[in-house]
């Protein structure tokens, strides 16, 4: 007789930073190195390749002049990230050229977009076709596309769509203030875009049209009560798994509207190492997809656990426990869905 599954991540700290620091968005690199962007502390950090010897040194790769956020691979070794200045209205989108790169040398931020109004408070983004990526705008409440030029030519951006279920909560008691979508993710295979609205603590998707990429529908709700900061799909299983940065856990949830059955899958009881975790990626290896995710945490920066300690940051490796496939609507929900209803997202 088999034994269960385990119902639990194993988790294991890849890389230990001091205290205080404010890691989000990562990407996982084809060799296995993974880049990781301390936001607050405006910078970029290289982690070997993971293996068994124990937590790697990270190094540093370069420094930002404003707050770091989204982080996407365009093309192989080329990397999209988005910077901003929240107060100034300020945000930009910086190529990282990373084919011909070194460690040890420096990495040049060649700077291809400026955002104009009403963008702000960029955080996460994602691939949507060749060429297009989508930025969610936490402080304009809206997501932003911008169209890639072939070579290294500027780019061009317009809003994609804005939703009242991307908008801060203005009458939000909790310290600090809640951004409105914060990460977003495209299941290529069903033709959804699926976002996090850490306010309003909501899972939502929008169908987007095969041809011109723009959203073919309503927004959807997926699932609430979820105060979720970043996700990550796995369209073999049609899951979602979110890190859930104020209850220090990792929540798996079907790909459907309406989803109810809901696990955390690390984090329950509460682990040392998963404290304020914030983004997650798929590892690159043969067999990773849907098993090996790399999470970063803030150590509980933006919500210390209840002894009120902040702990050091980490980026982890996660081997999740195994997930039975969930039935994935191609279609629409029904009006009951496109009603992303107020008394879910409170």
């Amino acid at each position: 007789m088999q034994p269960p599954e385990p119902s639990q991540a194993k988790l294991t700290s890849v890389a230990v930073f001091p205290r205080y620091y404010s890691l989000d968005n990562l990407a996982v690199r084809r060799d296995g190195s993974i880049l990781v962007i301390a936001a607050l502390q405006q910078e970029l950090w290289y982690i070997p390749p993971a293996d068994t010897r124990g937590p790697a040194e990270p190094i540093l790769v370069h420094t930002f002049d404003q707050l770091a956020s989204g982080l996407v691979e365009t093309q192989p070794d080329v990397f999209l990230l988005s910077t901003s200045d929240g107060p100034a209205h300020e945000s930009f989108l910086r190529r990282l050229d990373l084919r011909q790169w070194n460690l040890g040398e420096p990495v040049r931020a060649e700077t291809v977009l400026e955002f104009g109004e009403p963008g702000g408070g960029l955080a996460g983004s994602c691939l949507l076709a060749p060429g297009i990526i989508l930025l969610a705008d936490s402080l304009a409440g809206l997501i932003w596309r911008v169209d890639l030029s072939p070579g290294h030519g500027n780019a061009t951006a317009r809003v994609w769509l804005q939703h009242d279920t991307m908008g801060r909560d203005p009458g939000s008691l909790l310290v600090p203030p809640q951004p409105g979508i914060n990460g977003v993710r495209y299941a290529a295979r069903t033709g959804y875009l699926y976002y996090t609205s850490t306010a309003h603590r909501l899972l939502v998707r929008v169908p987007v049209d095969p041809g011109s990429h723009d959203p073919a529908g309503d927004p959807e709700f997926i699932a609430g009560s979820i105060m979720a900061d970043d996700l990550c799909l796995d369209e073999d299983a049609g899951v979602a798994y979110l890190t859930t940065r104020q209850q220090n856990a990792i929540e798996r949830v079907p790909l459907r509207a309406g989803a109810s059955t809901r696990q955390i899958v690390a984090g329950e009881p509460f682990d040392e190492q998963l404290v304020g975790p914030s983004s997650a990626a798929w590892g690159r290896r043969p067999g990773d997809y849907g098993r090996i995710a790399y999470v970063t945490t803030d150590g509980g920066l933006d919500a210390p656990p209840t002894d009120d300690i902040v702990r050091p940051a980490r980026l982890l490796r996660a081997e999740l426990p195994a997930a039975e496939r969930e039935a994935v609507e191609r279609g629409g929900c029904g009006p009951a869905c496109h009603r992303v209803a107020t008394e879910d997202s409170r």
